[in-house]
């Protein structure tokens, strides 16, 4: 995974500026979570220390309903319509797209520190994945949004982002411990969307995408969630600490009181074992809430 260096500050509306929703503006499908305790955390060593995916720990969920599937660009696309959001992307300039996936050479503004596959791309946003002259498809999930962005859809819609404890409870699907959705092994029909080939340069899209898929692609988990995992890292509302883990409360917990990033979970279209094996249930990663990138979206509990 890769971190987008946006500028500081927040550029968007104000969250509280917006008129919520009328009913049923939110139409994702929704995936009921039961209450119940579950063990958190890596319980196969796959992690690496600095993300803090241990200890393991029991934690207490209340039941939550969750959308099916991330936010799509259609449903992005009907907030700004309805409120004239102006994304942080949109309001930096730039937003970060992978370089292979560069629709606009020319709109190339720079490359990430340490991670130069990672592109800042003038005019990429969530309509222009790829830059510009790139259109988004309404059925992809909408990327390119901050969690500040993603705040603001909250806002209007009359939800929230999923804490990282209820993320990682409903990627589960009731099935403890597992390493993935489906079970601890990665079939060779690919049933998730990640990376094929050597990375950063030669994606063969075995999958059958060199992006984003369509957000309700392969097959959901037994709470009826697609894609928990690959296709767009998702945002949670927790700030991220990697030592939260041997202190978090056992029941319902929100992450710490204050912090420098924002959870992220799930993993990309661009997770591969030789450089991010993120692509698991119980992985975490962060981000700056003004940053936005090309792999990055979300989806939404109700309050």
């Amino acid at each position: 995974m890769s971190h987008c260096c946006s500028p500081s500050g927040s550029y968007g509306s104000s969250p509280d500026a917006f008129v919520p929703a009328a009913p049923g503006q939110h139409r994702l499908p929704q995936a009921s979570v039961p209450a119940q305790t579950f063990i958190m955390g890596d319980a196969h060593g796959d992690g690496v220390r600095p993300d803090g995916e241990t200890p393991l720990h029991e934690v207490a969920i209340s039941a939550f309903d969750i959308d099916a599937t991330t936010v799509t660009v259609a449903d992005f696309r009907a907030f700004v319509s309805a409120t004239g959001y102006r994304t942080e992307a949109e309001a930096f300039g730039w937003s970060a797209v992978f370089h292979l996936a560069v629709a606009d050479p020319d709109k190339v503004v720079g490359s990430m520190a340490g991670t130069p596959w990672w592109q800042g791309v003038s005019g990429a946003d969530w309509a222009h994945p790829g830059g510009p002259s790139s259109t988004a498809a309404d059925d992809h999930p909408v990327v390119h949004v901050s969690w500040n962005d993603a705040q603001a859809y909250c806002a209007w819609a009359g939800r929230r982002l999923p804490t990282e404890a209820e993320w990682e409870c409903a990627a589960r699907g009731g099935r403890p411990s597992l390493r993935y959705p489906w079970g601890d092994d990665l079939p060779a029909d690919w049933p998730c969307n990640i990376w094929q080939g050597t990375f950063p340069t030669d994606n063969t899209a075995a999958d059958g995408w060199v992006t984003t898929a369509p957000a309700k692609s392969y097959a959901p988990n037994d709470y009826g969630l697609y894609q928990p995992i690959g296709n767009v890292w998702e945002w949670c509302a927790d700030w991220f600490s990697p030592t939260y883990y041997a202190m978090s409360p056992a029941t319902d917990p929100r992450g710490p009181s204050l912090g420098a990033t924002r959870v992220i979970r799930g993993g990309s279209y661009l997770c591969h074992d030789s450089y991010c094996n993120r692509y698991r249930n119980a992985a975490r990663s962060a981000n700056t809430p003004d940053s936005s990138t090309a792999n990055t979206g979300f989806r939404t509990v109700a309050r």
